[in-house]
């Protein structure tokens, strides 16, 4: 049995081969990269029960992820993040069989943690050190500090008003960190100008190909906590796409696998109104979509006026039936506190405005009473403290 399975990396759009042992980035038709893996051989030397013994952690599934070799792996334990029932605010929804896999518990408080942790551990592999990405607060915070694991640098660009923990989290780590007037897309400009002039590895948003095999983990992981059945329905917050992309993926290579019973859930991309490219794009049936202006969220993390695999996230929607919600930021922060009063969970924001787009899909009747519904939340509510505000009265002695 080898380590990982890995086999070589391939365009989406042009079909060009990339060699997985060697620096990669974008294909030359600057289209993101998709890892490809040997999944006849794997079929044949492997099955699902072999899992039961494993750590429970990501890493659990290396058949299924680009590091070669177990010594160049840089962890904190992450993944296998709970799958609880929601029966309280599911009863509120009328969805009785609602799920949610809770990111908001995983190493750096988000589901980013997966992306840094593959994307890290194969950068090790590669040689590379030293990153440089923009980031909308949580994606540099995770790289930040699995690169300082790794012994790595990081050069973080974030805009001037992504939430302060995660600024914080970047300059702990030791990283190079700079803010920007604006959106991530002008953080982005000056890390593209970072890399040409000073020949830093891009870890941009789907600029390398290994963040998407971090963030599948989450489908792997919804896959066997299910008992190896497909739910009906998966909603995801949506920003640069990359964990609906990687969860699109990692079921795709299950059913290759042989190891799942249903259909493909039907996916669900869920966006704010102050910033929905991609609902847009869907509702007008296009393959891409256009560069969102003046862009605004609460929820900070889909706030991504373009996003680079806007093209890929379209296509996991089209092939599954699935569709794309836009929401309101007072109807999400109303969520967010409904489903701690009921349920004890205090989510992020884009996870509540998940559930707020489960209610409508509910109510319209594109989700059904009995189908089983995932909602991902992706990070802890705790990180974004400026969205609640309380009024709390000072007791005194008098």
């Amino acid at each position: 049995m080898k380590f990982s399975y890995v086999s070589y990396l391939k365009c989406p759009k042009c079909s060009e081969r990339y060699e997985s042992n060697q620096k990669q980035q974008l294909c030359k038709c600057g289209s993101p990269l998709l890892v490809k893996y040997d999944l006849e051989a794997l079929k044949e030397k492997f099955r699902r029960e072999e899992l039961k013994n494993r750590e429970p952690n990501l890493w659990r599934y290396h058949e299924l992820l680009p590091v070669q070799n177990e010594e160049n792996i840089v962890t904190m334990g992450e993944g296998m993040t709970p799958l609880l029932p929601m029966n309280r605010i599911g009863k509120d929804m009328l969805i009785p069989n609602l799920l949610m896999k809770d990111e908001g518990i995983i190493p750096t408080g988000t589901f980013k943690a997966r992306g840094a942790a593959v994307g890290v551990s194969k950068a090790k592999e590669l040689g590379i050190k030293e990153i440089a990405m923009p980031t909308n607060g949580n994606a540099g915070a995770a790289w930040s500090l699995y690169a300082a694991r790794a012994e790595m640098k990081a050069t973080i660009v974030m805009p001037t008003d992504a939430p302060k923990i995660t600024r914080n989290e970047c300059a702990v780590s030791g990283a190079n960190l700079s803010l920007v007037e604006g959106v991530i897309s002008d953080a982005g400009k000056i890390v593209q100008q970072a890399v040409n002039e000073h020949g830093l590895f891009d870890a941009s948003t789907l600029k390398e190909p290994y963040r998407i095999e971090g963030k599948k983990t989450m489908g792997l992981e919804i896959a066997e906590q299910l008992g190896w059945k497909m739910p009906d329905v998966i909603l995801y917050p949506t920003g640069g796409g990359v964990g609906l992309i990687g969860i699109y993926k990692a079921l795709t290579e299950l059913v290759s696998l042989g190891w799942v019973e249903g259909n493909l859930p039907r996916l669900v991309a869920v966006q704010s109104v102050g910033c929905a490219p991609i609902v847009k794009a869907w509702r007008e049936k296009r393959g891409d979509s256009d560069f969102w202006e003046g862009s605004s969220t609460i929820a900070f993390g889909i706030n991504v006026p373009k996003a680079l695999g806007d093209f890929l996230v379209l296509d996991a929607i089209y092939k599954t039936n699935g569709c794309a919600v836009a929401v309101e930021d007072i109807t999400t922060l109303e969520e967010q506190q409904r489903i701690a009063s009921l349920e004890g969970t205090f989510i992020c924001p884009e996870g509540a405005a998940a559930f707020v787009a489960a209610r409508r899909l509910r109510k319209n009747g594109w989700i059904k009473e009995k189908e089983t519904v995932v909602v991902l939340n992706t990070g802890a509510g705790i990180k974004y403290p400026d969205t609640v505000k309380v009024d709390v009265p000072i007791l005194t002695d008098a």
